[in-house]
């Protein structure tokens, strides 16, 4: 079995082991992120766009472009 990756909320977690239909013996490890890691990666990335002359604008489309080529690999 390869590893899988579940990002979900706290409140999520017994849903999503319910889906996966683990036992309840089988160990797996849970990931708890700070609150505001996510926050600095985006106060840094967005110091590191405006640096390289991007615009909101210019972000917007390479989002939308990325999420057209991942869509078709999708399940």
């Amino acid at each position: 079995m390869s590893i899988e990756v579940i990002e979900t909320t706290a409140g999520q977690v017994n849903d999503v082991l319910k889906r996966l239909d683990l036992p309840k013996e089988r160990v797996i490890t849970l990931m708890i992120e700070p609150d505001d890691w996510l926050a600095k990666a985006r106060r840094e990335s967005r110091r590191l766009v405006i640096a390289a002359g991007l615009s909101d604008e210019d972000i917007d489309r390479l989002i939308d472009q990325a999420r057209a080529e991942v869509q078709p690999h999708l399940k």
